[in-house]
């Protein structure tokens, strides 16, 4: 396999990281309808776990079954599969080497009283599992914070010394932030600093609006000069903050919306210099027909906006 002038630019980033975890950050980068484009496409399905599964497959049945998902992220051609360890179990063995696979290793469930998240996986079964990368969450601000870093850095340093790519879901949330304060602009760029501060690879955060939620930052977002008014240069300013744009930085699709608020949405995303989309219920609670469809639109416009010359 040829690897592409911006999958190479990408690896330089990572400069001094072990030849395994670049390997498997270039299997994904190289994977797909966005492959040698040096952005990312990733289909998440953690929804069962995380929000529950009528909430999360009611609206497309077929999704019930983890088959289907697989099915439909290798007709799509996406970068890769993230899934909790259950999921992955019923179809890495049959589907092996066909879409490179994410597994996330901590998870979160909706009936409890407070948002935390548990250890649900282990390195052995990511690499028993074939996979490319290990994902992790974190929620900065909330009250068990400093021990989910601790937990996802050591995640992190056993990941890489096995040669698998880091994935963290950066959520801020809790403590004195406000819901709307959770993607809120200067909350959205510090949660992606944490994140590559932990050892990521890759970053998945949320689209930040133009709200400012820390007294501490008001300053330095209102200096002249310093416009945030437009998605565009919010995301550019989120890649800023991960190290400079030199880690992979992606945006997460959210709860289901108008398709075309959803492709607006990424449209200026790519603008900016996102490094790609995840998009999960977004799309496969959407018939298969369209959820294809909508997954290699989402695809097309991240290719397009790497080939304009977005990409840093």
């Amino acid at each position: 396999m040829q690897i592409t002038g911006p999958v190479r630019e990408v690896l330089s980033w990572y400069d001094g990281e072990r030849p395994g975890v670049k390997a498997n950050l270039a299997r994904m980068l190289m994977h797909g309808l966005t492959g040698g484009s040096g952005r990312l496409l990733i289909l998440p399905v953690d929804q069962g776990f995380e929000h529950g599964p009528a909430v999360s497959f009611a609206p497309n049945p077929a999704g019930y079954d983890p088959r289907y998902h697989f099915e439909l992220a290798i007709e799509a051609g996406v970068s890769a599969l993230a899934a909790p360890l259950g999921f992955l179990t019923v179809g890495a063995d049959r589907y092996a080497g066909a879409v490179p696979l994410i597994l996330k290793a901590n998870c979160a469930n909706g009936l409890g009283s407070i948002k935390d998240e548990a250890i649900t996986a282990t390195v052995r079964d990511a690499l028993e599992l074939g996979c490319s990368a290990i994902g992790y969450t974190i929620y900065p601000g909330s009250d068990r914070q400093y021990e989910m870093f601790e937990e996802v850095r050591a995640g992190a340093a056993e990941a890489k010394a096995h040669g698998l790519a880091v994935v963290i879901w950066a959520y801020p949330r809790g403590g004195s932030l406000s819901h709307e304060g959770e993607t809120a602009i200067d909350v959205v760029a510090y949660g992606a600093q944490i994140a590559a501060q932990l050892g990521a690879h890759i970053i998945k955060v949320k689209p930040p609006t133009d709200r400012i939620e820390t007294a501490q930052a008001k300053s330095a977002y209102e200096a002249p000069g310093c416009d945030l008014s437009t998605l565009k240069s919010r995301v550019s300013h989120v890649l800023e903050a991960a190290f400079g744009k030199r880690r992979l930085v992606v945006f997460s699709g959210g709860p289901a919306k108008d398709i075309d608020a959803v492709y607006a949405e990424i449209t200026s995303i790519a603008a900016g210099g996102g490094h790609g989309s995840i998009v999960g219920r977004n799309t496969f609670q959407r018939p298969r027909a369209e959820a294809l469809a909508m997954l290699r639109r989402i695809a097309a416009i991240h290719v397009a906006a790497g080939s304009a010359g977005s990409q840093p």
